[in-house]
């Protein structure tokens, strides 16, 4: 699908197979969603300038990523895509800037491209070229990366909460606790390592974007990009950041589920010490030798008893005095 935007704030649909020879002089912005090749072949006649492939915008080499080729300039960043679902994902967003427009390929529907549709005809004006939809298209990939990071550090600090509540030092939780909290924390450390994958790039775009000669013309756009540069930076810092509790909180679950394998060890090995004398005397007054004078004693059997209870009560409250218990 094809979408002209105009300078204006207008915005209109163009079918592939439309008699049009010229691209309208009001258009600053075109973007081509999922396109065919027909639509990428009437964008291509339009700007005289070449659409890069699904393939190529795959690519991670950064010359093939950031280049200047016949007059435009091409820019591909990983924006991320489905941060709200359990499986956060990346896709690769082509920006290309020719004849002061601005053409976008994507093949998905990432939050922050939506936001800033939306927002479009409300921010526009009759000045606003394709390097300023540019701008400010990344300044809200860059503000949908925050709240990303926001998201994710409260989903953080429930989880620890729930890692430190009193029921888990008390040992009252459920079996299926442990899995669910390892669960919940590799789905955020999966949403955080996307989040800054989607940094990293856009970083490295922005500093191909400022050191363009096109941009240093213009104060303006000047400034805010860098005003965005800094604020991808310190969202990096930040990630890096949220990263380090996360696996601070790993550490800490697996600590607690190693605590609970070794309470449980040692009740079966201070059980296994405690049963072992009463099995001794029970061992020796169970042997079938002819010459053994408990055997004809009255009291042989209770004497046998008390001392399999005797030897079994001892230890038991020798490990209660060592505090083994």
């Amino acid at each position: 699908m094809i979408m002209l935007y105009g300078a204006d704030g207008s915005a209109r649909p163009l079918a592939a197979a439309e008699p049009i020879d010229v691209c309208p002089d009001e258009t600053v912005w075109i973007d081509l969603h999922c396109p065919t090749r027909d639509e990428e072949t009437l964008v291509e006649r339009l700007l005289g300038i070449a659409v890069p492939t699904r393939d190529e915008l795959k690519d991670i080499e950064p010359s093939s990523r950031l280049y200047s080729e016949n007059g435009a300039i091409y820019m591909t960043a990983s924006v991320v895509w489905r941060a709200e679902s359990e499986q956060p994902e990346l896709v690769d967003v082509g920006f290309v800037l020719a004849k002061d427009r601005l053409v976008t390929i994507r093949y998905a529907e990432p939050k922050s491209i939506s936001l800033f549709v939306g927002a479009f005809p409300r921010c526009v004006d009759g000045r606003w070229s394709g390097m300023k939809v540019l701008s400010r298209l990344l300044e809200t990939i860059s503000d949908r990366n925050a709240e990303i990071l926001e998201m994710a550090e409260r989903k953080v600090d429930g989880i620890s909460r729930q890692v430190f509540s009193a029921n888990v030092r008390e040992g009252q939780r459920s079996r299926a606790f442990p899995q669910a909290i390892l669960f919940h924390i590799g789905e955020e450390q999966r949403l955080v390592a996307k989040t800054r994958d989607s940094l990293a790039s856009l970083y490295r775009l922005l500093t191909f974007f400022y050191a363009l000669p096109v941009l240093q013309e213009d104060k303006d756009m000047r400034e805010l990009c860098r005003t965005i540069t800094r604020d991808v930076q310190s969202l990096s810092e930040h990630a890096n950041f949220v990263s380090g509790n996360i696996t601070f909180l790993l550490d800490a679950s697996l600590g607690f589920i190693n605590l609970e394998q070794n309470a449980i060890i040692k009740i079966f090995s201070i059980a296994s010490v405690v049963f072992l004398p009463p099995t001794l005397a029970a061992s020796v007054y169970g042997m079938n030798f002819k010459v053994m004078p408990e055997l004809e004693w009255t009291f042989g059997y209770p004497f046998a008893l008390c001392v399999m209870v005797v030897s079994a009560v001892v230890p038991f409250f020798f490990f209660r005095w060592k505090g083994w218990l």
